[in-house]
């Protein structure tokens, strides 16, 4: 059986490698972007099975990430999970609002993302 992909957008790279290690302990196949444009030239390419989004990048945000892949019909069954220091309730009803399948603040529990990534792909 393939691994499942999953794509990391985050303009911190204290965030990413932890993150992208954690992901490939647990059998993932994980790309990095450290952009919004970046997410967006990977994501054709990589057809991730879900992304773990930033919410404040640079130039494109991952509010209009969400919402551009969301609107996709390539990425229909794309899972989104915001991992953000955007705490405040609006952040995170805009985030659900937008379609993304989970929103966890930062700082995260490692085993929470893990546990998180796990559900929503098994379904």
């Amino acid at each position: 059986m393939m691994p499942k992909k999953i794509l990391i957008v985050d303009d911190e790279p204290s965030i990413t490698v932890p993150l992208k290690f954690l992901m490939e302990q647990n059998q993932f196949d994980v790309r990095v972007a450290h952009t919004g444009e970046e997410a967006i030239a990977i994501i054709d390419t990589f057809s991730p099975d879900l992304v773990l989004l930033d919410v404040m990048l640079p130039t494109v945000d991952g509010f209009q990430l969400c919402q551009r892949f969301k609107e996709n019909p390539r990425h229909k069954n794309l899972k989104i999970v915001f991992l953000s220091a955007m705490t405040r309730d609006i952040d995170i009803a805009k985030g659900n609002t937008l379609g993304a399948d989970a929103y966890i603040t930062k700082p995260f529990s490692n085993a929470e993302v893990v546990k998180q990534v796990k559900e929503l792909l098994a379904g």
